[in-house]
């Protein structure tokens, strides 16, 4: 095994994005549309986080960028916010993945900064082909140990 390639020196494909499947309707990205679909439960209390799929409409791909360094501004104040990432898995495909403690800390996420630019659907209407998606998910197992 020593002369295997490792994972990061491996040309990718990234015309396959992990994460969700592409919004059913991508081809209306001209239409106007609510900022975001949320999806999940919030089944028992314990760890929580949100997974957001984005889809940069063509050519807003830093303006999406500039949206993600937007809402990380907004969570480092909120105590209940654990760890966030703004990732990116293509040219127009982003995401997000931030975790809380609980159900409450969640809920005040949302209630917050970050919540507010996604309700902004004018600027969501502006820079993403389709709704951000956002997964509420329950968290089974963290190396990171909330305080």
């Amino acid at each position: 095994m020593s002369n295997a390639t490792p994972p990061s020196n491996r040309d990718e494909d990234i015309s396959t994005s992990p994460g969700p499947l592409p919004y059913p309707n991508a081809g209306a990205i001209d239409r106007p549309h609510r900022g975001v679909v949320v999806t999940g439960q919030n089944a028992a209390d314990g760890p929580k986080a949100f997974y957001i799929h984005i889809e940069a409409k063509p050519g807003k791909e830093d303006d999406v960028i500039q949206m993600l360094r937007d809402i990380y501004g907004c969570v480092l104040d909120e105590p209940g916010t654990g760890p966030w990432y703004g990732v990116r898995y293509s040219p127009t495909t982003f995401g997000i993945f931030e975790a809380f403690p609980n159900i409450a800390g969640r809920d005040a996420h949302v209630g917050g900064g970050g919540g507010d630019i996604f309700r902004d659907n004018e600027r969501m209407n502006a820079l993403l082909a389709h709704p951000a998606h956002v997964y509420r998910v329950d968290i089974l197992f963290s190396k990171r140990v909330f305080a």
